[in-house]
């Protein structure tokens, strides 16, 4: 018997690969998302992959705990890996109470749905940002949390301490908070990808966005950090791979592999890579130049931070594999495709 899996926030970025894959694993999925940071090209493009036309979706607000328990009445949900958050670190700062309010209310609101139809397997999407200003690199899952450096990042910190606390008090729900880092790139197939409403957060999409001409000049944000070349250091790790994580998480939980309740992951490649870096192996992979300028440094961004994946690697049976010079690739391949350039 197939298993069923809510994807809330599935018709974004990550939320739509990780549906591909699910669904090619032999997964039921139902997606929900309130379309406040995405419309549906990724969603149609995960219908596509996977040639499923009849993938339910529900455009509710997850902060909505009547729309939500419908979701729980109507499917039997094996499990649920909860997307449905707001995620810019420099908006959270300037922009606090919003991220507050939604990100906690909406966690707490699928979990308070869950429990209440005998619990299930969940899987919260959370963040390197937990790690803050690290002591020592790379980190590993029992790394401190530091204070966090933006809203945002303090939201992951309070999610993950509500599912901890959610397992514990033995209402039927079993957890896994996956720790991931940069996710970049797009889909092989250039039918899904990153999508940013107005202008991108993210480094990536400002980075195809410069290359394609949509974009003037792609900023920097910072280049005195003490690293190698000024700019701040991370582990990009390739959407697809992080989406396979997901798959095994899910897997792990549903086959009751899980060795206790509630655990964490590190979900990155284990390999640090500055801004330059990414850059130039863009214009490498590509044969694009980049317009690109120095600006200063950026509220709540930390100066590096990169996985030791090695228990994800071992308990999960998960390794990232894809080359950043592939992900490039595949990440201006996307951007084209949106702008009809498709070769």
């Amino acid at each position: 018997m197939s298993h069923t899996v809510l994807v809330t926030g599935g018709a974004g970025y990550i939320g739509s690969h990780v549906a591909v894959e699910l669904i090619e694993a032999g997964y039921e999925v139902v997606v929900a998302d309130n379309m406040s940071n995405c419309d549906m090209t990724c969603f149609e493009g995960v219908k596509k992959v996977t040639g499923r036309s009849d993938i339910p979706f529900y455009k509710i607000d997850c902060c909505d705990a009547e729309s939500v328990a419908r979701i729980f009445k109507e499917y039997r949900i094996d499990a649920l890996i909860h997307f449905a958050a707001f995620k810019a670190v420099g908006e959270s700062v300037a922009e606090p109470l919003k991220y507050f309010r939604n990100n906690l209310d909406s966690f707490m609101t699928v979990l308070g749905a869950a429990a209440g139809n005998g619990g299930c397997n969940v899987l919260f999407s959370s963040s390197a940002t937990v790690y803050g200003e690290a002591d020592s690199l790379p980190v590993t899952e029992n790394s401190p949390r530091k204070p966090a450096t933006s809203p945002y990042g303090a939201t992951k910190q309070m999610c993950e301490d509500i599912l901890e606390h959610t397992v514990k008090a033995g209402i039927g729900i079993k957890g896994t908070a996956l720790r991931y880092f940069n996710p970049v790139g797009a889909h092989p197939s250039a039918l899904l990808g990153e999508l940013p409403r107005g202008v991108p957060n993210n480094l990536i999409p400002y980075v195809t966005q410069t290359a394609i001409g949509k974009r003037e000049c792609l900023s920097i944000f910072g280049d005195d950090y003490p690293t190698p070349d000024g700019t701040c250091l991370r582990d990009y790790i390739d959407v697809t791979d992080l989406a396979k994580a997901h798959v095994a998480a899910v897997g792990r939980m549903i086959g009751g592999k899980m060795k206790r309740d509630y655990e964490i992951f590190n979900i990155g490649t284990g390999t640090p890579v500055s801004v330059l870096e990414i850059v130039r192996t863009f214009e490498q992979a590509n044969g694009v130049k980049l317009n690109y300028r120095m600006a200063p440094r950026r509220p709540g961004d930390v100066t590096a931070i990169w996985a030791d994946p090695s228990l994800a690697n071992r308990e999960l049976g998960w390794k990232a594999e894809r080359r950043l010079s592939d992900t490039l690739e595949s990440a201006w391949a996307w951007e084209r495709h949106l702008a009809g350039k498709d070769d």
